[in-house]
């Protein structure tokens, strides 16, 4: 019975995370189109980064934070 119940519970964080992990590719997959990236490499990217002017920059960068930032964490100022 115990078995059982862990197989389930064990599945299910599987699926909670294939979930999660899908929806992080897209949301990848939907950066590279909005920005035009032709080779969907992590080298295709940074090429498509340095072309990229002030503006274009900061709001990749905004959008990849608000989606991979964590919320635990929050940078420290000096005191």
């Amino acid at each position: 019975m115990k078995k059982g119940i862990l197989a389930i519970a064990g599945l299910a964080a599987i699926a909670i995370i294939a979930k999660k992990a899908q929806k992080r590719k897209a949301f990848v997959k939907g950066i590279f189109d909005e920005y035009d990236v032709k080779e969907r490499t992590p080298f295709g990217f940074a090429d498509r980064i340095r072309t990229m002017n002030d503006e274009e920059y900061n709001s990749l960068k905004e959008k990849v934070r608000t989606q991979f930032g964590r919320g635990c964490c929050k940078p420290r100022t000096a005191e």
